[in-house]
């Protein structure tokens, strides 16, 4: 027993031992500037807040903007302090405006952001997708020719018993042609209307007994099966589904601190503004996950 405790205790003295470094290294100092340094804490958050198009540069490349931005500031900052500009009214409501700011920001993470589990956004999902309506889908093909008497011509075919797919690799001008004319699974108000009424008009199996005109040309369409669409996959629209349970927190967090502060705003048309731009917002429909 003893042996095994004086085992235990060297291990942990010696983990301790390696993660010590790590601690001092914590925020290590990547770069002076005189005398004043530039710690990695700093440097992440340079790089975090680049303009967006070098945000779109590789990781060394964000690194050495973002340093290069804080050395540019350090630079300054000793003939910024020199001549009294953070003594200045300018300089403090700003500061206060961009310190009430972050810490809203601060607050948005801690109680929206990262306050969202993702049973939440499950649930979330769920009650959407309880509340669609249901709508029908089909699954067509299609044969595009230029004229009318192509499209007869083809129909005959077909009358004859020749195969769709294959007549449409031959004499459709469509881009499918090599699929066989499959447009896949569509709901209404995806094809141009006179499109759209012969094929959701079609039982499952059957085919256009006379040439449907659209602005393409001719089509002679074939109904593959007929089904009411599947919802969106939850990992399609998960991040979409996120942002609205985000939305409602950060509301209820608003409408909360409405409800314990009174707001005043003296001038009547900022007031008027205000005002409606709540109302509008009150009013606005939630968006539904769409696939």
């Amino acid at each position: 027993m003893l042996r095994y405790n004086k085992i235990a205790a060297a291990v942990i003295v010696a983990t301790l031992g390696l993660q010590l470094p790590a601690f001092a290294q914590e925020d290590a100092v990547v770069a002076k500037v005189g005398d004043l340094e530039i710690h990695q804490s700093e440097l992440d958050l340079a790089i975090a807040n680049l303009d967006p198009q070098l945000a779109q540069l590789p990781d060394e490349q964000k690194k050495v903007a973002a340093l290069s931005s804080i050395i540019d500031v350090k630079l300054l900052v000793k003939s910024a302090d020199a001549e009294g500009l953070k003594d200045t009214d300018d300089f403090k409501k700003r500061v206060s405006f961009i310190t009430d700011r972050e810490l809203h920001n601060a607050y948005f993470r801690k109680h929206v952001s990262d306050a969202v589990t993702p049973e939440e956004v499950k649930a979330r999902y769920d009650k959407e997708v309880s509340a669609l309506p249901e709508e029908e889908e089909v699954h067509a093909r299609h044969i595009l020719v230029p004229t009318e008497e192509d499209a007869k011509a083809v129909i005959k075919q077909l009358d004859e018993g020749k195969d769709f797919a294959e007549i449409a690799k031959e004499k459709s001008t469509d881009s499918n042609k090599d699929d066989g004319g499959d447009l896949g699974w569509f709901g209404k108000g995806r094809m141009v209307p006179e499109f759209e009424e012969a094929a959701f008009g079609l039982e499952k199996g059957a085919y256009t007994k006379t040439p449907v005109k659209s602005q393409f040309g001719f089509h002679v369409i074939k109904l593959e099966d007929k089904r009411v669409a599947p919802p969106p996959p939850f990992e399609q629209v998960e991040q979409q589904v996120r942002q609205m349970v985000m939305r409602d927190k950060y509301v209820a967090l608003i409408e909360k601190a409405k409800a314990d502060q009174k707001i005043d705003i003296m001038d009547e048309a900022l007031k008027t503004g205000y005002d409606e731009v709540n109302k509008e917002q009150e009013a606005q429909p939630q968006a539904q996950p769409q696939p």
